[in-house]
């Protein structure tokens, strides 16, 4: 697993038009090919009347996949430039299809690219980015009387809570970087006295919305 990566969002959608083309980004996340197959072919089958549905998809700890698709477009002016914005941006598991409404004036093949890149690019802000980090979830196991004080200094601290389970005692569950468990566990030990139970739990990603 990587220590961290980018990606998009979710699913997000942006219409813009240039020379009387409308050109509409739709971005999604996938992480296996089947997934980025399923989200072209429901693009292109709302938008079966466009002149085009260009494609490409980005999936893989080491980008193993890769997958351009023109849909008609003169070769090499619509999807290699939509994978080309996806690797100029570092993201992984990330499928976006480019639908494209004719509008009466051809573009040339400089045009082309452009425009594929430039949809690509505002579809991808229109979406977002986040970076998800690989993370190690440690589990505080306290006394009901310490809840107050532990929330409070958690909300303060640079570590972000994942869940509070409120049992015979209460457990949370926060997320804390790989190479900083032992000094989360003496802060821990610390706030409370030393009258808290912590356990290391598994590794989960955290996602932070950059952009």
């Amino acid at each position: 697993m990587l220590p961290s990566y980018y990606t998009v969002k979710g699913y997000g959608e942006n219409e813009i038009e240039i020379e009387r083309s409308r050109f509409i980004a739709h971005v999604g996340r996938a992480e296996t090919a089947d997934e980025a197959l399923e989200f072209i072919q429901k693009i292109k089958k709302i938008h079966s009347n466009a002149t085009h549905n260009c494609s490409a998809y980005l999936i893989g700890e080491n980008d193993q996949i890769q997958k351009a698709n023109d849909d008609g477009e003169p070769s090499g002016t619509a999807g290699v430039p939509i994978l080309e914005v996806l690797k100029k941006k570092k993201l992984k598991d990330t499928v976006v299809v480019i639908t494209r409404y004719f509008g009466g004036i051809k573009l040339g093949a400089g045009g082309l690219i452009r425009a594929y890149g430039r949809a690509t690019s505002e579809g991808l802000q229109a979406t977002g980015i986040v970076e998800r980090k690989l993370m190690t979830v440690m589990k505080t196991k306290i006394d009901y009387t310490l809840l107050g004080k532990v929330e409070n200094e958690l909300r303060y601290s640079n570590y972000d809570v994942k869940e509070i389970h409120y049992q015979e005692n209460v457990e949370i569950e926060t997320y804390v970087d790989k190479s900083k468990t032992d000094s989360f566990s003496k802060w821990m030990l610390n706030l409370t006295n030393g009258q808290s139970n912590i356990i290391i739990g598994e590794s989960l990603y955290l996602e932070t919305e950059i952009t």
